[in-house]
């Protein structure tokens, strides 16, 4: 292992209108500050007081950076991936940890992050590391279990390797100029608390007024009643503490309509869970290998 002061870790993400969109975009900043060097953060043009917000932070470890979106790039959300890799271009460290705005880790996690950098920082055939995720549905005490939201996903990797992001989700590492792929990643035991679907349904249905343009599609309407019930689970766990103001204080799995139909693509969404349990597999969507070694 290296010495922990050799290896440098920067954290960063994008955000844009954070405060009216709902993001949990401080607590998501403050949650990962102990454990990185540098917290690199790509702020967009903004209708409301997100830099203002985020200054007030006030540590010596985040660099702020100023863009524009390019409304003109409607194709798949690539705007997105632009401007995730606007904020990692400008991060100076040996591994970069990306978190996203809504995502929220743990105080009891943050040692094992570490761990897990400074003891795989040698093996080179270890380019990133995938950690789990809860995803938050309707309220914090309710969270979508589902081959249909990923269950896993690189959250950190290497900055000598060649990447970029085709949009804000993941990676794809370049071995030439022509060929990309995922990366080979080790999953370690830690989770990614992802807010994004607590937030209220207004603010909900602005985000999606404001960015449904950049993958070219019509505003869709946001009602937490439409979803299927059969992949919503009850969460036992704690939330992380710098969310103790900010998660609301249910205790019950969030109610849907009873009534609803699901989509063709929920129900090959049960057909794959119910493998799932029959074979002890896991088939929801990776966007990386796991690694040999």
């Amino acid at each position: 292992m290296l010495e922990e002061n050799k290896i440098k870790i920067s954290g960063f993400t994008f955000i844009k209108n954070g405060i009216i969109l709902g993001y949990p975009f401080i607590q998501s900043i403050k949650s990962v500050l102990p454990i990185v060097d540098e917290f690199v953060i790509n702020i967009g043009d903004s209708e409301d007081q997100t830099l203002e917000a985020i200054k007030s932070i006030n540590s010596k470890k985040i660099k702020l950076v100023r863009s524009s979106w390019n409304d003109v790039m409607r194709d798949k959300g690539y705007v997105y991936g632009q401007q995730k890799m606007i904020s990692q271009f400008n991060c100076t460290g040996d591994w970069v940890f990306y978190v996203e705005g809504d995502e929220v880790y743990h105080e009891k996690d943050l040692e094992e992050i570490k761990y897990q950098i400074l003891t795989n920082h040698n093996n080179n055939a270890i380019e990133a590391l995938a950690v789990n995720f809860f995803h938050f549905y309707g309220n914090c005490s309710t969270y979508m279990d589902s081959p249909g939201w990923y269950r896993s996903e690189v959250r950190l990797i290497r900055n000598n390797i060649r990447t970029y992001a085709p949009d804000g989700l993941f990676w794809v590492v370049l071995d030439t100029n022509k060929n990309g792929r995922y990366p080979f990643a080790k999953k370690i035991k830690v989770h990614c608390y992802h807010y994004g679907w607590v937030r209220s349904e207004s603010q909900m249905n602005l985000k999606s007024e404001k960015v449904s343009k950049y993958w070219n599609e019509k505003t869709k309407s946001i009602d937490y009643s439409q979803m299927d019930k059969k992949i919503l689970r009850l969460f036992s766990g704690t939330h992380p503490g710098v969310m103790s103001d900010w998660v609301d204080n249910s205790t019950s799995i969030f109610q849907v309509d009873s009534t609803y139909i699901p989509t063709f693509k929920q129900k090959k969404h049960r057909l794959m869970m119910f493998f799932e349990r029959l074979l002890g597999v896991e088939l929801s969507k990776k966007h990386y290998k796991l690694a040999k070694g």
